[in-house]
């Protein structure tokens, strides 16, 4: 109980406890009081007292040890045990940001540690642990768009959203253009002074019912930045395929299709800027570099409160010191 009481406690003022030192100085006195008070006694025999007042004797220095537990309990309540709590109020601007992640079968791409898609949920929760006062949301493509979470601060759920990320969730293909409409279509009734859109693929546009150059417009319309990342190793990369005849999958070298000119004028017409990333670590450090491009404009204010926790050694001590007078003046009390 003790323990648990001491837990998480801190000391508002510890030099109180300097005073615990008088307690070995106040048990050499007692016991060189109580030696003294033993060599002064003489009796001529002590058959008649045989027997008589043993628990008395037990119990003497039960008044003292009292006393000494009471002052120990009294100098830890004068250096002010106290809990601490800690809140901290955000205050200023944040920004809104969608990470937009191509999920199309080439993400599937071992290249990357353990593939590309993989990596890039990675590189996202990673992304989402830094931005504490920003709101984030997940739209997902292949063939077609789809927002796995919309704009929150819960970072719970955006990680949730992250990891039920996987292929096959939506038609295959590579629809960059309908990705990043509904990223802005996030955006669009957005508040906030700064809104960007993270757009993650490793192929060229194929597919999808709005074309890049159209949202590229609409972004720009909307004042949203893009910032572009192409995905993929320099020439050919191993992609699973599963074999027609035994149905095995098996490992199949294929070249590395990325439109960096489309991605690369999405980003500079918005704002933003076009990254190349051909390992984790690169993917890594793309992610690092925009989260110091696009810094949140918000000051953390600390509020500390503390709660004294003096009272209950108080009242332990009250307990020792009555406990101790009523020894004294009952089974203790010394007659003439």
């Amino acid at each position: 109980m003790i323990f648990d009481f001491f837990n998480h406690i801190s000391f508002g003022a510890p030099l109180f406890f300097l005073l615990g030192l008088l307690l070995p100085v106040m048990i050499v006195w007692y016991l060189k009081k109580a030696n003294g008070q033993q060599a002064g006694v003489k009796v001529s025999t002590i058959k008649s007292f045989t027997g008589l007042g043993n628990w008395r004797t037990s119990l003497r220095h039960a008044p003292f040890i009292l006393r000494l537990l009471a002052i120990a309990f009294i100098i830890v309540a004068m250096a002010r045990p106290q809990t601490k709590t800690e809140q901290q109020q955000a205050e200023g601007e944040g920004v809104d940001i969608v990470l937009c992640i191509d999920v199309s079968g080439s993400m599937t791409a071992q290249d990357f540690t353990p593939n590309r898609m993989e990596a890039a949920k990675k590189v996202a929760s990673d992304f989402i642990d830094r931005r504490l006062t920003d709101r984030i949301a997940v739209v997902i493509f292949s063939g077609e768009s789809f927002t796995q979470c919309p704009l929150t601060t819960d970072r719970a759920v955006l990680h949730s959203a992250v990891e039920n990320i996987r292929n096959g969730l939506l038609e295959d293909g590579t629809a960059i253009g309908d990705g990043l409409s509904t990223s802005v279509d996030r955006l669009r009734s957005s508040k906030s002074k700064s809104k960007v859109v993270i757009l993650l693929t490793d192929g060229e546009n194929n597919g999808g019912l709005i074309g890049p150059d159209n949202a590229k417009e609409i972004a720009k319309t909307f004042g949203i930045k893009v910032y572009t990342i192409g995905v993929g190793t320099e020439g050919y990369a191993p992609f699973p395929v599963r074999d027609p005849v035994t149905g095995a999958v098996v490992m199949q070298q294929q070249k590395v299709t990325i439109d960096e000119k489309l991605l690369t004028a999405i980003a500079g017409e918005t704002g933003g800027k076009y990254f190349r990333a051909t390992d984790n670590k690169s993917l890594d450090n793309v992610y690092k570099e925009i989260d110091v491009l696009e810094k949140s404009k918000v000051e953390i204010a600390s509020l500390t409160r503390y709660t004294e926790k003096f009272f209950p050694l108080v009242m332990i001590a009250l307990s020792l010191l009555l406990l101790e007078v009523l020894l004294r003046f009952t089974v203790l009390r010394k007659f003439p």
